[in-house]
């Protein structure tokens, strides 16, 4: 069915379109034929209601003949004769109605209302009818563009997802194996320790798996998540780790994506904490800035030490996910001075309800 006869709208407002062209037939048709105005309207308004319904019938032709998959000769072949013969209906329609009315309006038959200028018509048929499979092509390589833009942005929404979930992939391995060669060198040295981290480890776990498969989850969920992190981690360390916090109340609402801290925690112990022989401490803050949420962990670490033989995939994973996700939107600023790591992310405060979406 053409689009514009499936609904009463579209139908009517197509049928007001047509009222220009109806006037300029009747200015066309008065001037041929020297009638008066209301003489012309009343024969060619019921013919131009049924010629508008013959000019849809090229969107089923242009439908079965693609621009790009039938040659010219065929197409003015065709439609050259589809053009004939809708103007033959639009004429025919003009005659049959001026020959009824003269039957019932005595002033048409003294005015001679059924001598039309037929041919004028025919040819302004014709072309009403050319011009209405250009329209009709117009609107299928509108819809064509469309649809080609919708599927190209199916297909990035689901190369990012596909993208963020392996890179969730990767980083819950990564951390798993940095908990568990932790656990493994306590082990050695204090066993009562090394069991608690194992239990610790576990409800980490345990929570941590259950907010993995989310794309986004409220900020206090993330903190509750980095703070069980810590909780492991201090049993290793001891008074060497300590955790300062600035969290405001406003900014724990804000979806924000899942396990977006803990690589950066994780990040702070292993090439901060771990490097001082007296340790240091963790800074957490959380603030709206910008009409989103600005994030900073911040830690010291020392500025003698040997680089690390490789640096950690957490940072690169962090930044990965935020441009995937948010592109130019987020903000991913690491820094180091004078013994002073931080690491500052600036996000969009997406909606609550973010945290029920799924990758």
């Amino acid at each position: 069915m053409h689009p514009i006869l499936a609904g009463g709208r579209r139908l009517l407002a197509y049928m007001l379109a047509w009222l220009p062209v109806l006037a300029l037939l009747a200015f066309v048709a008065k001037a041929a034929g020297g009638l008066p105005w209301w003489q012309e309207l009343t024969v060619l308004t019921p013919a131009c209601g049924v010629f508008a319904f013959a000019c849809l019938s090229p969107w089923y032709l242009c439908r079965a003949l693609p621009l790009h998959r039938v040659g010219w000769a065929n197409l003015l072949s065709t439609f050259g004769a589809a053009a004939a013969a809708g103007s033959l209906v639009f004429v025919g329609s003009v005659k049959l109605v001026a020959l009824a009315l003269e039957e019932f309006v005595p002033a048409l038959n003294a005015t001679g209302g059924a001598d039309r200028p037929l041919p004028l018509l025919f040819g302004m048929g014709v072309l009403l009818y050319v011009l209405s499979v250009g329209l009709h092509y117009a609107s299928l390589g509108a819809q064509e563009s469309r649809a080609a833009e919708n599927r190209a942005a199916e297909a990035r929404t689901l190369a990012r997802e596909a993208e963020l979930q392996a890179l969730k992939m990767q980083i819950n391995p990564h951390f798993l194996f940095n908990s568990l060669h932790s656990i493994a060198a306590l082990a050695t040295q204090d066993g009562p320790r090394a069991r608690d981290m194992c239990i610790r480890l576990s409800d980490f776990l345990r929570s941590g798996l259950g907010l993995g498969d989310r794309e986004s989850i409220p900020l206090r969920e993330e903190l509750a998540l980095a703070r069980s992190y810590l909780d492991v981690e201090r049993v290793r360390f001891g008074d060497r780790l300590r955790v300062e916090e600035a969290i405001d109340p406003d900014c724990e609402d804000c979806g924000v994506p899942a396990l977006v801290l803990q690589p950066l925690v994780e990040n702070a112990v292993k090439h901060g904490i771990a490097g001082l022989v007296e340790g240091g401490w963790i800074r957490l803050q959380a603030r709206r800035q910008q009409g989103g949420v600005c994030l900073v962990i911040e830690n010291p670490f020392d500025p003698d030490a040997p680089a690390p033989r490789k640096t950690g995939l957490g940072l690169a994973h962090v930044r990965r996910r935020l441009r995937v996700r948010y592109g130019e939107a987020a903000v991913f600023e690491p820094s180091s001075h004078e013994g002073l790591y931080r690491v500052v992310l600036l996000l969009p405060c997406d909606s609550p309800m973010a945290s029920m979406s799924r990758v």
